[in-house]
């Protein structure tokens, strides 16, 4: 009995989903190719696994990103070596996707873990903020603690910590955890501050509900909308950021297919054979960039008054115009 009303609920939020993103086709050009990134990163790292339990190993590449082809170096795009092969015989292309899931896990683990951690001391310094209480002197303890952080220039408190901790993937992705955080922290206690002066807040606590349900109730859930979207605009900056940690030759270890590693290496090709960085570097910037399109298309999506005026639209494209003229007060 409770199945069929909670798949109805499902199917009417996906057919919403879809009206939505297609009144926005940056929205859903962003999304469409997030979906073939990650595809393509789980099959590179799942198809070895499976087809080895099988007893059929398989590679989802089409050649070892590590094998070296000395007779075939420097040769040029074409259907047997998509973006040609680099000054070893490495197929160029083996190693952009090859680098594909380690990039991804890079980006998803740092912004995670600065979401999790940031978000969680900022609700602390928004919500129990009253002075002089022991919430008021804890507030005011974390964010000078991320006043400390801020004052320097991200990428090269970064570089430094990096620098200390010695080179390698896990010491370089600490140096970026050391230093994300705190925008999740200022992001979030403004939001909390915000919401805590709502009249459902004020209301809330008239009629006697306890702090913890309009935390759980109230804060929590008008805060989920931001932190996704910044989190999902985040993925695509911090891939930008670790890439530049390899490039300077803090990042991962020299052979290991990552693509700031790989613009490392290739770098002194640049002039002679630039394609080498150039499908790199696109591959950089098509995964940054359905990351931000699809970013920015989640505050229409996660905004209801901007979801109800864009699923309207869709339905009858004669409204769009009345609905973009209107305050948004009014399109409720």
């Amino acid at each position: 009995m409770t199945t069929r009303p909670a798949l109805s609920r499902l199917a009417r939020s996906a057919a919403l989903f879809l009206r939505v993103m297609r009144a926005n086709p940056l929205t859903l050009a962003g999304f469409v190719l997030v979906v073939l990134t990650l595809a393509a990163a789980f099959a590179v790292v799942a198809i070895p696994v499976i087809t080895q339990l099988l007893g059929h190993p398989m590679s989802a590449l089409p050649y070892d990103p590590n094998e070296l082809d000395p007779q075939n170096r420097f040769a040029s795009p074409s259907w047997a070596h998509l973006m040609g092969t680099d000054d070893v015989g490495h197929d160029i292309f083996s190693r952009v996707l090859a680098a594909l899931p380690l990039d991804l896990f890079i980006g998803f683990a740092i912004a995670g873990f600065s979401l999790g951690l940031g978000a969680g001391l900022g609700l602390v310094a928004g919500f129990w903020d009253t002075p002089r209480t022991a919430g008021g002197v804890l507030s005011a303890v974390i964010l000078r603690g991320t006043d400390v952080f801020l004052t320097f220039p991200t990428l090269v408190l970064a570089l430094a910590i990096a620098a200390s901790l010695g080179r390698g993937t896990l010491p370089s992705m600490l140096a970026v955890m050391a230093t994300w955080w705190p925008f999740y922290v200022r992001l979030t206690r403004g939001e909390v501050l915000a919401i805590k002066q709502q009249p459902y807040v004020t209301a809330a606590r008239v009629a006697g509900v306890s702090e913890a349900r309009i935390l759980v109730s109230h804060v929590l859930r008008n805060l989920l909308e931001p932190l996704v979207v910044y989190f999902t605009l985040d993925v695509g900056t911090v891939i930008v950021t670790y890439s530049t940690i390899s490039f300077i030759g803090i990042g991962v270890p020299e052979g290991v297919p990552e693509w700031g590693n790989m613009i490392n290496h290739y770098q002194p090709f640049f002039l002679t054979d630039p394609g080498m960085i150039g499908f790199v570097a696109l591959a950089i910037f098509v995964t940054v960039l359905a990351f931000s399109l699809l970013g920015d298309g989640l505050r229409d999506v996660l905004d209801p008054r901007s979801r109800r005026a864009l699923a309207s639209a869709t339905m009858n494209p004669s409204l769009a115009p009345k609905l973009a003229s209107k305050p948004a007060g009014e399109q409720e």
